[in-house]
């Protein structure tokens, strides 16, 4: 399978066949009914010469059509061509979802890209059909149908939840863009038995297969004690968000579905912690895709068999990404989790309810006091927590991949592994390969592949653009080898008893 799709003839065959593998990654609209679908829609196929395809919901908003009140389009899972592509509008996708327009506006939006308002705005009109302020309205609708089919808040606080201005922007919105009133909506709503007070319950969609197993079990080993708390089928964790301190856990309840539970400082944060851990646990991701592609191996057509559906683990906070990277480099797992957990105990802040990572200038100021190790790696964590304080280092989701990983390893104590390794959780990109990782090494060894960076790296090139999930896959093949002393010589941060990578730290 192509992903994306791009030719009418193959859309309009996705929609005769009702497959649920493009869902979110274009919309169908039909003009007999002034109604947009998502592919999978179970209602009967609309004629070709009635239909247009959009690659966005906001799209077939400004061409004046409706969603569907049966397939719900709103609630299909996000396209994946947003990370498996790093161009400028991919990025601004990224930014969009999480928040950025209704929290700076557009021009911050432009400001973060390198573009001036006007020029953005025509590159997302002639791609997309939609301009930045057209996207960020389709995604505060989608926001408030979720939260009015999904909780039982007041309108009032759905309305700024969701990032509208008032609420008769939103009830005008809710009314154009899905053909029914707010209240209307709510009378679908479904709570969950379990329902907490202040909590919001809401359910994360995504293509499946999902390698929930593998996801849950990665987040537990890593997971810091009083900032996040992980199980065989849930994750949790305290965040620092522009309105207040924030929890949200993700939790599995049915084999065929994950449940999101948030609590929020601010209703105006929602909206980017749902972001965030659909970021974290890869759920926009298209496995089908990525199965397919990497199946097509032999090698390695047995790793996809034994896990199908892998995910890569992204970033809750892209500056707290670094720090652990950073941290990690040269030790274990279960040495750096030791490490980050000192840490967070000793500088991170306190809420009611459990800790938050330390800021960028806690770390900066009093990192040297509590970090353990060779003096020059202190230097580096504390002197790239200083750059991302002031802001002389920049590290967002929407970030240029090239000009990211130019930009970290310029750092004095940052090298390539940690560098791809950033790009790699923070950007969601599909195609980073790190080669200098001994976990991998020894999983593609394993696997019957090459053991030696560069053939392997050479090897691997047939596997793009998919390279992160082949990354996962090698990691899990590794052979489980005891808990040994681990010299300096193989230090690294994968693997739970061997490290995964040589980094020399400056």
């Amino acid at each position: 399978m192509s992903l994306p799709l791009t030719d009418f003839d193959e859309r309009y065959r996705a929609i005769d066949a009702r497959d649920t593998r493009f869902d979110g990654q274009f919309v169908t609209a039909v003009r007999s009914t002034g109604i947009y679908c998502r592919p999978s829609c179970p209602a009967r196929t609309p004629k070709r010469e009635n239909v247009t395809f959009y690659a966005t919901s906001a799209a077939a908003h400004e061409a004046g059509y409706r969603a569907c009140k049966r397939c719900l389009p709103e609630a299909a899972p996000g396209s994946p061509a947003w990370d498996v592509r790093g161009d400028v509008v991919a990025r601004a996708m990224r930014l969009i979802g999480t928040g950025v327009v209704e929290r700076e506006g557009v021009s911050g939006l432009a400001n973060r890209l390198g573009y001036s308002s006007r020029h953005l705005t025509r590159l997302l009109v002639a791609e997309l059909g939609a301009g930045p302020l057209a996207l960020a309205r389709a995604h505060r609708a989608h926001t408030a149908r979720m939260l009015l089919v999904g909780t039982d808040l007041p309108v009032a606080d759905v309305a700024f939840s969701a990032g509208f201005a008032s609420i008769r922007q939103c009830n005008d919105t809710i009314r154009e863009v899905f053909g029914l009133t707010p209240t209307a909506l709510r009378a679908r709503r479904r709570m969950p038995s379990d329902a907490v007070p202040g909590a919001i319950d809401l359910v994360l969609p995504y293509r499946g297969p999902l390698d929930a197993v593998g996801i849950f079990d990665w987040m537990a080993a890593r997971a810091l004690p009083g900032v996040e708390e992980a199980s065989a089928t849930s994750f949790a964790r305290h965040l620092r968000l522009a309105g207040g301190p924030a929890w949200f856990e993700v939790r599995q309840e049915r084999a065929d579905r994950l449940h999101l539970r948030v609590r929020v400082t601010q209703l105006g944060d929602l909206s980017p912690v749902v972001a965030t851990a659909r970021r974290l646990f890869d759920l926009d991701a298209d496995p089908d895709a990525i199965d397919g592609a990497l199946r097509a191996h032999p090698e390695i057509a047995p790793l996809v068999a034994r896990t199908p559906g892998i995910r890569v683990p992204g970033a809750a906070d892209p500056h707290e990404m670094l720090i652990r990277a950073m941290v990690g480099q040269q030790i274990t797992v279960v040495a750096a989790r030791t490490a980050l957990s000192t840490l967070a105990e000793a500088l991170g802040e306190r809420t009611e309810t459990g800790l938050l990572f330390p800021t960028m200038t806690a770390i900066a100021e009093r990192g040297a006091e509590v970090l353990r190790g060779p003096a020059a790696r202190i230097r580096a964590i504390t002197g790239a927590a200083a750059a991302l304080a002031d802001g002389s280092l920049r590290l967002t989701v929407g970030d240029d991949g090239a000009e990211q990983r130019a930009a970290l390893l310029a750092m004095p104590g940052i090298g390539p592994w940690t560098a791809d390794y950033v790009r790699m959780r923070v950007l969601g990109d599909p195609d980073v390969l790190l080669p200098g990782d001994v976990a991998m090494r020894a999983g593609a060894v394993a696997a019957g592949l090459p053991g030696e960076p560069r053939t392997l790296s050479a090897w691997a090139e047939r596997a793009a653009p998919w390279r992160s999930y082949l990354t996962a896959h090698l990691w899990r093949a590794a052979p489980v080898r005891p808990t040994r002393r681990v010299t300096r010589a193989d230090r690294s941060p994968a693997s739970n008893t061997v490290p995964d990578h040589q980094e020399k730290i400056s």
